[in-house]
């Protein structure tokens, strides 16, 4: 039995093939790990703010040291910190767009980025602290971009293993649904992607 964190990014609602494809991985996972809990969020839906400089600054600050207003401002963040360290298992619908993942899924990265509690600094540099989870992203895009002249503007799967690395989550599986715009790909791309699923 494991706890599963689904994230979802995707713009697109239930028509999106990176919240298909997660859920086809979580499928698996719950096959191979019955009864398994699965928790859902949607980062577009819960519009997760973009960090301010006040609440940048009580992440740096001692929880006994804050004041009542100052820990109202990084409620959403310790909650989202608190559900990552509550699940086992991560599944990240990551539709790539101009390049990149959505601002929602930065935004929780941002909030879940907690100096001291998600990561901190030893003698030889960065320590991840979120350690012992497997993560699966659900990647799509409408290109290919996992070989050939657009694997250069992949900025999704090379970010989210280095920085969910810093943090400590280094066992990471990327599936793709690619190619779902491409003339004579398109057709069989989501088909493909959901074949490639092989859960660890």
């Amino acid at each position: 039995m494991k706890n599963i964190l689904h994230l979802k990014s995707s713009i697109q609602g239930a028509t999106s093939y990176s919240v298909k494809l997660g859920h086809a991985i979580i499928e698996e996972i719950q096959e191979k790990y019955l009864n398994s809990t699965v928790e859902e969020l949607n980062l577009v839906d819960i519009e997760i703010p973009h960090l301010k400089p006040e609440v940048l600054r009580t992440f740096f600050i001692p929880n006994d040291q804050l004041t009542e207003e100052e820990k109202k401002s990084i409620l959403l963040s310790d909650h989202l910190v608190k559900q990552l360290f509550a699940a086992d298992i991560i599944v990240i619908g990551a539709p790539l767009i101009n390049f990149t993942i959505h601002s929602a899924l930065k935004a929780w990265i941002d909030h879940i980025t907690r100096a001291g509690i998600t990561f901190g600094y030893g003698e030889n540099g960065p320590i991840g602290k979120v350690t012992g989870k497997k993560v699966y992203v659900a990647m799509s895009s409408g290109g290919v971009y996992s070989e050939g002249p657009g694997k250069a503007n992949d900025f999704v799967a090379p970010y989210l293993k280095a920085f969910l690395g810093f943090l400590g989550m280094t066992d990471l599986t990327v599936f793709r649904a690619e190619g779902l715009k491409v003339p004579g790909v398109k057709d069989y791309a989501f088909e493909k992607a959901i074949k490639s699923i092989k859960i660890d």
